[in-house]
């Protein structure tokens, strides 16, 4: 059976600006480090794989003079702890309801469902924050179908390829039948490393990245009646009306990996 592969923040909700980031400058706040992301400067953050790597971005020399951490174990223990505690205040989000599915998740889940394939999330964010936003986009019923591959379970987070090859080795499919759902560039670059084929729904944050080597690029799948998917990159002339459907995700499975073509 083919296997459709999601990522998880900015693909399931709008989960970076309306909860990574306040959870994390409530984090910042809780332990009294000086620091506040703005929105323009958390844009560029999220370029950087993984919450706690995000964290020690900030200890800069000064910073880490400041906050005593200038040795290796006491930062570590110190991200550690902010981590922890930014993943409890994020998962306080999610349940709030304040970051809304994407647009056409809970939908092609449960088509893709129906039609016998196999679901899973493939993530950089810790797996209770990604478990909590799943079950929220698309239903505890649902969420218990999907397998969850997130967190330090790899060596190296996106761009590296290593969650979803991951992924494909504990699925026991084959790249040839797997599709990814992206929203980021670094996912994009991770999923083709794996030798996968990879829808793109743009997020806030990444509408503006280079997605060259993707199937098809859309603002959201869309849902008939609602948000209608707007087509930004169709290389292969895949063709939609509104709405990424099941069919859709048939062609693209149908389509050539990057690692047998060229991207046309």
């Amino acid at each position: 059976m083919p296997a459709l592969i999601f990522d998880c923040d900015g693909v399931l909700a709008d989960t970076e600006q309306y909860g990574h980031l306040p959870a994390f400058n409530q984090t910042f706040a809780d332990f009294g480090v000086p620091v506040q992301w703005s929105v323009d400067e958390y844009a560029e953050k999220v370029k950087i794989g993984g919450g706690k790597e995000r964290m020690r971005s900030i200890l800069t020399p000064s910073l880490a003079e400041t906050l005593g951490l200038q040795d290796a174990d006491a930062a570590d223990r110190a991200v550690l702890a902010w981590h922890q505690r930014k993943t409890e205040v994020y998962k306080g989000l999610v349940a709030s309801g304040v970051m809304p599915p994407r647009p056409g998740i809970a939908r092609i889940v449960q088509e893709a469902h129906d039609a016998g394939w196999t679901l899973a999330v493939a993530s950089t964010s810790a797996e209770p924050a990604v478990r909590a936003v799943l079950q929220h986009a698309v239903g505890d019923d649902l969420a218990a179908s999907f397998s969850v591959f997130a967190g330090d379970i790899v060596p190296a987070k996106k761009p590296a390829p290593d969650i979803y090859l991951l992924a494909l080795r504990e699925l026991g499919v084959d790249p040839q039948d797997a599709l990814v759902v992206e929203d980021s560039a670094n996912g994009l670059r991770a999923a083709a490393g794996a030798g996968l084929r990879t829808l793109v729904t743009v997020s806030g944050f990444t509408r503006g990245e280079d997605f060259g080597g993707a199937a098809l690029v859309v603002s959201s799948l869309g849902d008939p009646g609602r948000e209608q998917a707007e087509v930004l990159a169709d290389p292969y002339g895949v063709g939609l009306s509104g709405t990424v459907t099941l069919a859709t995700l048939q062609t693209l499975l149908a389509l050539p990996t990057t690692h047998e073509t060229e991207t046309p």
